[in-house]
């Protein structure tokens, strides 16, 4: 004969209750925890979507920039050929050439508007303007070339293993060029040259 087993006393009603709405508050807690998972996830996943567009145009702007660049070749062997032809150094030409030092700007770029130079070199979607100032100063016509204007400096010191260099005459003036290059985007580039004629 098995032993009886006592009934286990019955819980009071308010200790069944507390029970249930532990339970309910527990599951309620689980809803919160995962819905806080979920938007950090979205919100990680929106960074990383705009970090992803970022990069993107970081790259293309790049690609804006390094082919403004390449144009800017254009320009300035344009403006070079342009100061090899000119008849008269000491004149202004048009409004892309001057026979003095411009002005410059806390950025080193001449204090005019390049935008209105007459010089307009389309180079496919890029629009391309130079202007060439002489590094001149004082009075024109220019009376001493080696004074009054920046000229190619010669080395005293020479190679044996070489031939001696061969170098442009004093009177050789130096020319800079200014390019300023336009693209797509608001893609803005500037060049600047220093390019030597010769004696005339």
């Amino acid at each position: 004969m098995q032993p009886s087993v006592a009934p286990a006393p019955a819980l009071p009603r308010n200790v069944r209750l507390s029970r249930r709405v532990r339970r309910r508050a527990q599951q309620g807690v689980t809803i919160v925890v995962t819905l806080i998972l979920l938007v950090v996830m979205l919100m990680g996943g929106l960074a990383l979507a705009r970090l992803t567009e970022v990069s993107t145009l970081a790259a293309g702007n790049a690609a804006y920039h390094e082919a403004a660049v390449q144009a800017s070749e254009i320009g300035v062997n344009t403006a070079f050929a342009a100061v090899q032809a000119l008849a008269n150094e000491d004149t202004n030409q048009g409004n892309w050439y001057f026979a003095q030092t411009l002005a410059t700007d806390a950025d080193g770029l001449p204090a005019i508007a390049v935008v209105n130079a007459g010089t307009q070199i389309p180079v496919g979607i890029y629009t391309v303007r130079y202007v060439v100032d002489r590094m001149c100063t004082g009075a024109l016509p220019v009376t001493d070339p080696v004074r009054q204007c920046l000229n190619k400096s010669q080395r005293d010191l020479e190679s044996s293993r070489q031939p001696p260099p061969v170098y442009d005459p004093v009177s050789a003036r130096q020319f800079r060029i200014t390019v300023q290059v336009t693209g797509p985007k608001g893609t803005q580039t500037w060049v600047q040259s220093l390019v030597t004629r010769g004696s005339v």
